[in-house]
């Protein structure tokens, strides 16, 4: 479909398209729609659907250009908020079984989906509730398959953006005291997120993504204060959260906003793994409508065929240690 938007006669190109063209760039990545703009009009070609959003925002984006002198991207990202309620209301995903088959991302050619019967349980939790708990071993898909949904639900434009949040907490060091600014000291934690990200999206389609804040990469510790409305917002490594950063973080989730938190509860870098906030948020609600748990096991490891009789093996010896323990503490009583 193509459409023509005209300019009105109050609106200035650079104040409406923002910097080279800023503005148009998020609404084309998020909406995979083609603008061309020429004198006084914006041409608009792609689905029908598609269209109709992006000529509505630009509309909108027009009208905020009677009061102010410039669009910021917290501008665009508002425009995107007055879609009407019928936008903000759509599910996570379109439909969990057809969903299910095939997760859309920006990748052309990328085909994901589950890979296990664990896996699908998985994103029909996330289809059906606005907070996900998701416990499993390593090389389960934990993280891959929540940013997955994350990137996809974004490109149909049914969030406004994600957040990736991650604890940096495993060499027990604070941020402070490595160096480089904020992306150089939270890279290394946040290494495994931007793997998945760019098996998604192109390096310099991420690129893009970030500095316009439509996706934000971000320790824990900076969440706080914050309110986070239409945005998926996924916490990797939940084990190596305290009970009061768990509480803090899950506190953060806004309107028409969904939550993933993802963690393996038997590999935790705190200082006393009992305390960890993954399994005591687990405990208090888990059975709380609107809020879900997954716990995948062993069987839904799809890595290496090898990682599978790994997991296995030290589960085993952690089993009988933990056995032997409970012996030697029943003998001294």
């Amino acid at each position: 479909m193509d459409l023509t938007v005209t300019l009105q006669a109050h609106v200035h190109r650079t104040a409406l398209f923002g910097p080279n063209d800023r503005n148009l760039r998020i609404l084309r990545e998020m909406f995979d729609v083609q603008i061309v703009a020429r004198d006084g009009a914006v041409k608009l070609s792609g689905s029908t659907q598609a269209v109709g959003k992006v000529a509505a925002i630009i509309e909108r984006m027009q009208k905020m250009l009677y009061d102010r002198d410039q669009l910021e991207v917290a501008d665009v990202h508002e425009a995107l908020g007055s879609l009407d309620a019928d936008t903000d209301d759509r599910p996570f995903v379109e439909d969990a079984e057809s969903f299910s088959a095939h997760i859309e991302v920006f990748a052309r050619g990328m085909h994901i989906g589950p890979k296990t019967p664990g896996q699908a349980e998985y994103i029909k939790a996330v289809t059906q509730n606005d907070l996900v708990f998701c416990t499993g071993p390593a090389g389960t898909g934990k993280t891959y398959l929540a940013v997955a949904m994350a990137v996809s639900a974004l490109k149909r434009g049914v969030i406004k953006r994600i957040v990736l949040v991650r604890p940096a907490v495993e060499a027990g060091e604070k941020l402070g005291y490595l160096p480089g600014d904020l992306q150089a000291k939270v890279n290394p934690y946040l290494r495994p997120i931007f793997d998945a990200m760019h098996d998604m999206m192109g390096f310099d389609q991420l690129k893009r993504f970030m500095l316009n804040d439509l996706i934000e990469v971000i320790p824990l510790a900076y969440m706080r204060g914050r309110t986070l409305n239409n945005a998926a917002i996924i916490l990797d490594e939940a084990q190596n959260t305290t009970s009061s950063q768990m509480l803090m973080f899950l506190t953060r989730l806004g309107h028409h906003s969904k939550m993933i938190v993802t963690g393996d509860d038997t590999q935790t870098d705190l200082e006393h793994p009992e305390r960890s906030g993954l399994t005591d948020a687990i405990k208090k609600l888990k059975g709380t409508r609107g809020i879900a748990v997954v716990r995948l096991t062993g069987l839904d490891i799809v890595r290496h065929r090898l990682v599978q009789t790994i997991v296995e093996a030290y589960g085993d010896h952690s089993a009988t240690g933990a056995k032997k323990k409970r012996k030697e503490a029943l003998a001294v009583q």
